[in-house]
């Protein structure tokens, strides 16, 4: 993901429904962490590598235990850099809800990790991959937890779990490069086809701290107002109610697609792009505190904006 300047998105989305509240099943925020450490110990999941292959094995055996139905999209990328194609892969997993017949809720998170270091801590590691904790494992932890409450009780409406790939390809400045597998599934003919998504990046720092993301809420302010109402409701206090940043991330391409999209991401985090950014930079409790809003997001109908 990148900071970046404004630009024009579809608008959509209006007012929040009335009615009563479902409590969700437990979030073990612990069980989240232990999947972000599973993702880490394969090693920097950069496509194309061993370990990412590992890793996409581990996470496909995951959801198949637990959803209706698993699939991959599979596509190549001319990678301008090396002037090699580069293997990628997106994986959807789908729940079903007591909602049936519906558009389903679309989470998403990358599951890649960045090929190379920009701040590294030693300039000799500047070409080293780094193993991406926060940014990939963190948001991937967060819907592989809550695929765990889908299966034990139907969400309100059917969910899709989406992890793209490549979203952390490109060279500083090199937006095209960027959102790889997001722009991929964006190009899939996908407009009408889903409710809303949420996007959940770089959520697993032990200092969370996380605002109102700038293109989020300027284009899908009742879609981030059911987001912080949520976290307001639980008592989740490292949700901050303000802007403060603008991030190029998975759900602009989603969003220009016809899929009214947000992004839930914390990008005070001083490890990023660095060697740094390690499992012990996160915690169980800053997942717990993601998952629980997404859960109380998916049991709860009555949160989300009107059609």
């Amino acid at each position: 993901m990148r900071y970046t300047t404004l630009g024009a998105i579809t608008l959509g989305l209006i007012l929040p429904r009335c009615g009563g509240r479902i409590t969700p099943p437990v979030y073990d925020g612990s069980r989240a962490y232990t999947y972000l450490q599973q993702q880490t110990s394969f090693g920097p999941r950069v496509p194309g590598t061993i370990a990412a292959s590992q890793c996409l094995d581990f996470m496909i055996r995951h959801f198949r235990t637990l959803s209706q139905k698993v699939d991959t999209q599979s596509f190549t990328f001319r990678d301008p850099y090396s002037s090699r194609s580069i293997p990628l892969v997106n994986v959807i997993a789908r729940f079903q809800g007591l909602e049936a017949g519906t558009d389903p809720i679309l989470l998403i998170a990358h599951w890649d990790s960045r090929p190379r270091t920009d701040f590294p801590t030693d300039q000799a590691r500047s070409d080293e991959p780094i193993l991406g904790a926060n940014d990939g494992a963190s948001g991937v932890a967060v819907l592989m937890e809550l695929a765990n409450l889908f299966s034990a009780r139907p969400p309100a409406c059917d969910i899709v779990i989406l992890l793209v790939d490549g979203e952390d390809w490109g060279k500083s400045g090199d937006l095209d490069f960027y959102l790889l597998g997001s722009k991929h599934f964006a190009s899939r003919d996908i407009r009408g086809r889903y409710r809303f998504g949420i996007v959940v990046d770089m959520i697993g720092d032990k200092d969370q701290q996380i605002y109102r993301e700038e293109f989020s809420n300027e284009y899908y302010l009742p879609l981030n107002n059911m987001i912080w109402n949520a976290a307001r409701e639980l008592g989740i206090a490292t949700f901050h109610d303000s802007v403060k940043h603008t991030v190029t991330d998975d759900h602009l391409p989603i969003s220009a697609a016809g899929v009214p999209t947000v992004d839930i991401i914390d990008f005070d985090y001083p490890y990023w792009h660095t060697d740094q950014d390690t499992p012990d930079k996160c915690s169980a409790e800053a997942l717990s505190n993601v998952g629980r809003v997404l859960a109380e997001i998916a049991y709860n109908r009555n949160l989300w904006p009107n059609d």
